[in-house]
């Protein structure tokens, strides 16, 4: 039985996923083209969009953005003391790691005032059109409103493992750490010292417990979504990762999560 075919054990209705390397998918299953609510992974897809206006110059890193003295940069690495949904201040400005949804609303209203267009459709021209996302829709917040299919999100993957969209530099910095050493939460998983994030890409780091397996390395990125989704990206195996369900994270996530994302880095560490 391929690593894959193990997702029939899951406790879900429906279940798609693929692993994709940078030459496209090498493995998938379930309905490809089947739509699911992304929840969080949505901030990736935004995270992108922003770094996008970045480069055209809609907008820099560290244009003012949010609470007083805070960035684009701050909002994107969720240090810009916002709440978590709502815009109450709960830290100061770069003290500590606050996951924030509410701070991608306000990124995404900052690109919609600086490119003129609302950010759903930003979104749609610079990211989706491009990279062939043709069932891909921010419908929401740009927190955590988006949906996709595996398929959409198999071309996102690509485009992180071999950047087209953005200058590989522009990439790098993303998945770089920002503002190191701030301690946090990682949603579900608990307070992590520190909790290492990107711009708009969580990094796995040392973390544990976490989503990712024990087997990916410290440099994997990536995000997964209270919807019961993820998409991870290991620079080290040059792989991806995306698994789409119906059913909302939870306990039944943990053990499950992190056993197959061992095996998929078992697979094709085995391919190497």
């Amino acid at each position: 039985m391929s690593v894959l075919e193990s997702l029939t054990e899951w406790p879900v209705d429906n279940v798609s996923a693929a692993i994709i390397t940078r030459d496209g998918v090498a493995e998938e299953f379930g309905d490809p083209v089947r739509v699911y609510e992304l929840a969080s992974v949505t901030k990736l897809l935004v995270a992108e969009a922003i770094l996008v206006a970045v480069e055209e110059g809609a907008v820099e890193l560290d244009d003012p953005a949010g609470p007083p003295g805070a960035t684009i940069r701050h909002l994107l690495a969720h240090a810009s003391g916002l709440a978590f949904d709502s815009r109450d201040l709960e830290a100061g400005v770069g003290e500590k790691r606050i996951y924030s949804s509410a701070g991608f609303e306000i990124l995404a209203e900052t690109v919609e005032q600086a490119a003129g267009i609302g950010f759903a459709e930003y979104l749609a021209d610079a990211v989706c059109a491009p990279l062939g996302m043709k069932s891909t829709e921010l419908y929401g917040p740009a927190g955590h409103g988006a949906r996709s299919t595996t398929t959409d999100l198999a071309h996102f993957a690509q485009e992180l493992l071999a950047p087209r969209l953005l200058a590989p530099e522009t990439l790098a910095d993303a998945t770089s750490v920002q503002f190191p050493g701030l301690d946090g939460f990682v949603p579900g998983y608990g307070r992590h010292r520190p909790n290492d994030w990107g711009l708009g890409f969580e990094i796995r780091s040392a973390k544990s417990p976490h989503w990712t397996g024990t087997g990916n390395s410290p440099r994997t990125f990536g995000h997964f979504g209270q919807a019961g989704t993820y998409l991870w990206v290991d620079p080290e195996l040059q792989a991806a990762c995306v698994v789409l369900t119906d059913r909302a994270f939870g306990p039944w996530a943990k053990p499950l999560w992190s056993e197959f994302n061992d095996r998929v880095v078992s697979e094709l560490s085995s391919q190497k």
